[in-house]
């Protein structure tokens, strides 16, 4: 599967229930071994099962959208270990994975696969003009 964004996701910044700079958005680092993404049909942080996700980032800092473009801050992500990953998925965070949405599916960044071994990761956002995602 390729990046892309999730519709559910789409369509929760045109509805305003996505706010990109003000809400809690995080990544999560996925074995897709372990997840098969549905961009069409997935919605919540509930569509992917747990043991798909290896580790999970704080919310992003430093966020900007001017002119659809979605970026932040490179951040990093502590210690990690567990399965190999291949892809991330960016996310609102709510604190209850029945209501946080679900917002990009990305397998195309340098690094990727990654296998962890215990020490810190860091994601480094492209700054080409698309910077993390463009709506």
């Amino acid at each position: 599967m390729a990046t892309g964004l999730y519709d559910f996701g789409r369509e929760s910044f045109l509805l305003g229930n996505i706010d990109w700079v003000a809400d809690n958005i995080r990544l999560i680092f996925i074995d897709a071994a372990d997840y098969v993404v549905n961009l069409a049909t997935h919605q919540f942080l509930s569509d992917i099962p747990a043991p798909a996700r290896v580790a999970t980032s704080g919310n992003f800092a430093s966020k900007t959208s001017a002119a659809g473009v979605a970026d932040a801050a490179d951040l990093t992500v502590s210690t990690v270990t567990g399965d190999v990953f291949e892809a991330l998925v960016i996310y609102q965070h709510t604190g209850t994975e029945g209501t946080s949405i679900l917002i990009a599916y990305i397998d195309n960044y340098t690094g990727l696969p990654c296998t962890p071994n215990g020490s810190n990761i860091t994601v480094a956002f492209p700054s080409d003009s698309n910077k993390i995602f463009k709506l």
